[in-house]
C-alpha cells in the first residue's frame, strides 16, 4: 500500500481520496477509520445535563414525537440530532430498520420474525425491543451477516 500526502495552498477543506483496483474489506475499513476520526462527538442529555455516552453502548436511537432518543440498556437520552444527520455520522454498525429508528446491530441478541410481516429486535440483557419494517427487513439481515 503507498500513502502519499500533498499540500495545496489553495485547497480550502480537506480531500481525502482513495485510488485502488477493487473495494476489499481492508478499504472499506480504511474509509470507515477515516470518517470516524472526523465525524463530530454526538452528544446526549436528560434534563439539563450532557452526558458523554459510548457510542457502542446504545441499543437504539427512535423518534418519540418531534425529538428523538437514544437507549441504552437502563438509559435513554435525548439526542439534538435528526435521524438522517445520526445516519452520517454512526459507526458502519448502525442500521435504519424503519423511518422512526435505528439500530446497533451489535447489540441484536434475536430477530423474531411475524406473519404480519413486521419483525421484533431483541437485545441482550434487557427487555427493550423495536420494530424492524417490512421495507428494511432485508437490509438489516444484510448489516446483520456483514457485522457478525
Amino acid at each position: 500500500m503507498k500513502i502519499t500526502i500533498e499540500l495545496d495552498d489553495y485547497l480550502e477543506d480537506v480531500e481525502v481520496v482513495i485510488r485502488t483496483s477493487q473495494l476489499t474489506p481492508e478499504i472499506e475499513s480504511i474509509k470507515r477509520s477515516l470518517e470516524k476520526a472526523v465525524a463530530p462527538p454526538i452528544l446526549f442529555y436528560r434534563g439539563n445535563n450532557e452526558f458523554y455516552v459510548k457510542i457502542e453502548s446504545i441499543l437504539f436511537f427512535e423518534t418519540d414525537g418531534s425529538k428523538i432518543y437514544a437507549h441504552a440498556r437502563e438509559e435513554a437520552y435525548e439526542v439534538k440530532l435528526k435521524l438522517y444527520e445520526l445516519e452520517e455520522q454512526l459507526p458502519h454498525y448502525f442500521c435504519r430498520i424503519s423511518k422512526s429508528t435505528i439500530v446497533n446491530t451489535r447489540e441484536i441478541y434475536a430477530l423474531e420474525k411475524s406473519f404480519s410481516g413486521t419483525s421484533t429486535v431483541r437485545f441482550y440483557d434487557t427487555k427493550k425491543q423495536v420494530h424492524v419494517s417490512r421495507h428494511y427487513y432485508h437490509m438489516l439481515k444484510e448489516k446483520l451477516h456483514d457485522t457478525r
